[in-house]
């Protein structure tokens, strides 16, 4: 659900428009509402799951009935005001979900063999969920409704949180956190404000560019905040985030290589979506079923290989040449022509993503939660979850951007262009962008994250 919720909502945001009847520069917020409660809260989110007042079971249980809640006046919502509400209720639900679902396998899957398994499908799911949601929000806005892309979200939560409550032990961290007396406080305003910050910032450069004064002031702030955070942790006798979760060399290697990974692939995601739906003409549940191979290539790669080898193999010898597929399949982007085809130049760039995000994204899980005691198992994931989250912010915002910048003086300096030769000039410079990210997060997976 929390994968899902940062895409399936795309393609229905035209008829949300058109029902609540607001403004084109008023529909970011209906996506942002989500992404900076979720982005903003995640640290909390890691420690309410480390608590040993409510458990992490416990926590799990709420953040799925909130969720459903929130997601049912998402759903439900008859103006703008009543939307942006509940769908930051939902992100504040979600910052509580993530950590604590992933804290929980880092917990409960201790043999080589079980963790290996256990988070190639969570792999899977944080992987492939963005394509699924895709799928699921253009085929529910076409046959059914908007509202739909949010309510589905209830049944989902409301089975998950009864397996939760039936099935699951209370998994209580000994000599866990309280929440009250000694709370950092003052760590929980910087590095939440750091990272809503951050994420608003790139949000607003995809409309307004990295140069606008607004944008540039939130990015500003979000490092300065950020900066005092980690000044704050290095300082403070009870930490929000103890700074040796990021310190560790492998672990930090493994935040860097998602944020890097989560950030290339989002990116694809906003400009694919235009390629197949405005240059090609595809409707929006055709759409969504054209990135079924790459998610079906995600989904193989994380259940059925790299459960396999990530026992006998270091992390780095899955995530480099992974990264490496991704790149080729992200180079193959950059020669899109206004004609090309679906099936020979979009298709084998989704399999090559989806095969190396996959051998990517399940050691990093991994590796990202190895080492750390269940003290600080739910801090340890909110920290994935944070790199994640500023990963596809920061990478949606800068391919859009190039994107964007590149269409239009393409078509400036080629007044007999067509608007689609513009678009995949455009989205040929965000794809190169892309592909020198990826081999970016090669070398750091090399040299960072290497035993």
């Amino acid at each position: 659900m929390v994968a899902l919720d940062a895409t399936v909502v795309n393609i229905a945001l035209p008829s949300a428009q058109g029902a609540l009847r607001f403004s084109d520069g008023d529909r970011q917020w209906e996506i942002s509402a989500y992404t900076l409660a979720f982005g903003g809260l995640l640290l909390l989110g890691g420690r309410i799951a480390d608590s040993r007042v409510l458990g992490r079971t416990r926590a799990l249980v709420i953040g799925l009935v909130g969720f459903a809640v929130a997601s049912a006046l998402s759903g439900s919502a008859t103006n703008l005001g009543m939307l942006l509400g509940a769908r930051a209720l939902q992100g504040a639900f979600a910052a509580l979900l993530a950590p604590t679902a992933l804290s929980l396998l880092a917990v409960m899957f201790i043999e080589p063999h079980e963790r290996a398994r256990a988070f190639g499908i969570y792999g899977a799911i944080a992987a492939s969920g963005g394509a699924i949601g895709l799928l699921l929000g253009g085929s529910l806005a076409q046959y059914l409704d908007w509202r739909w892309c949010l309510y589905v979200n209830v049944p989902i939560a409301l089975v998950a949180a009864f397996g939760a409550a039936t099935v699951l032990s209370e998994s209580r961290p000994p000599h866990g956190h309280a929440l009250g007396q000694g709370f950092d406080m003052l760590g929980l305003v910087l590095g939440s404000g750091g990272l809503v910050a951050l994420v608003a910032g790139c949000a607003q450069a995809a409309a307004l560019g990295w140069g606008a004064p607004p944008v540039l002031g939130l990015l500003a702030t979000g490092i300065l905040a950020l900066g005092l955070f980690v000044r704050q942790e290095a300082r403070t006798p009870a930490p929000l985030l103890p700074l040796s979760i990021v310190l560790d060399r492998r672990r930090g290697g493994a935040y860097l290589s998602a944020l890097l990974a989560v950030g290339a692939m989002f990116g694809a995601f906003l400009f694919l979506t235009y390629e197949l739906q405005v240059v090609l003409g595809f409707a929006p549940f055709q759409a969504g079923l054209a990135f079924l191979p790459m998610s079906a290539a995600t989904f193989v790669v994380a259940t059925v290989v790299t459960p396999r080898l990530l026992p006998r193999v270091a992390p780095r010898v899955l995530m480099v040449p992974g990264f490496l597929v991704a790149a080729a399949g992200m180079a193959i982007l950059t020669r899109l022509q206004a004609d090309s085809a679906y099936a020979t130049n979009v298709l084998p760039a989704e399999i090559l993503l989806g095969l190396g995000i996959a051998c990517v994204m399940v050691p990093a899980a991994s590796l990202a939660t190895s080492g750390v005691g269940p003290r600080d198992a739910g801090i340890a994931s909110a920290t994935l979850n944070s790199a994640q989250q500023v990963g596809a912010s920061l990478g949606t915002a800068l391919l859009n951007t190039l994107a964007a910048s590149v269409s239009a003086a393409y078509l400036t300096a080629n007044q007999s262009a067509t608007r689609a030769d513009g678009l995949v000039h455009g989205y040929a410079a965000a794809a190169l962008l892309g592909a020198l990210l990826l081999v970016t997060g090669a070398i750091v997976a090399a040299v960072v994250a290497r035993e």
